[in-house]
């Protein structure tokens, strides 16, 4: 029998990431859900990038090539972003001629957001790339899973504000 020094084996530290989540922040269902979409967004952008986008950019994107033809305010309610920030993006596609702004038929005074047919091919284009990293991102969810997951995001993200 081999002898033994009486010493014990090292223990090796918690990774930061395995301290960290034991933290009261890590059990924190808003922080979770932050979290979750940073890490998704990261893969989104990276995948976007070969196209020239970023989210918020091919987000605008995907809704003109949809020809729902929003106002910037619609916008700028659906995607929760500030004003001036929906103009900086349309500013920077329409720079870029995949999207063009038309008098809003139903109020003079607005401007709806309409795909040019480049904004279009270009959309079809960064949507496949979008859904490669969505997958990969969702890859270590079953189909179940995904499946009961994607209506409890929708309820979540459509509910009524908390002011």
């Amino acid at each position: 029998m081999p002898k033994t020094t009486g010493r014990r084996a090292p223990v090796m530290p918690a990774s930061a990431d395995d301290r960290l989540w034991q933290s009261p922040v890590g059990h924190d269902l808003s922080f979770v859900l932050a979290r979750a979409n940073a890490v998704s967004l990261a893969g989104v952008h990276a995948a976007l990038a070969e196209h020239g986008l970023r989210v918020r950019q091919y987000s605008v994107l995907a809704i003109a090539a949809a020809d729902t033809r929003p106002s910037q305010r619609e916008l700028s309610d659906f995607l929760r972003l500030d004003p001036s920030q929906i103009v900086a993006v349309v500013d920077h596609l329409e720079s870029r001629d995949l999207v063009r702004r038309e008098p809003d038929p139903n109020d003079r005074r607005a401007k709806v957001v309409v795909a040019t047919a480049a904004g279009k091919t270009l959309y079809r284009r960064a949507k496949s790339a979008a859904e490669r990293a969505d997958g990969e991102f969702l890859a270590r969810l079953d189909a179940s899973e995904i499946a009961a997951l994607a209506p409890m995001l929708r309820k979540l993200a459509w509910a009524p504000e908390i002011v």
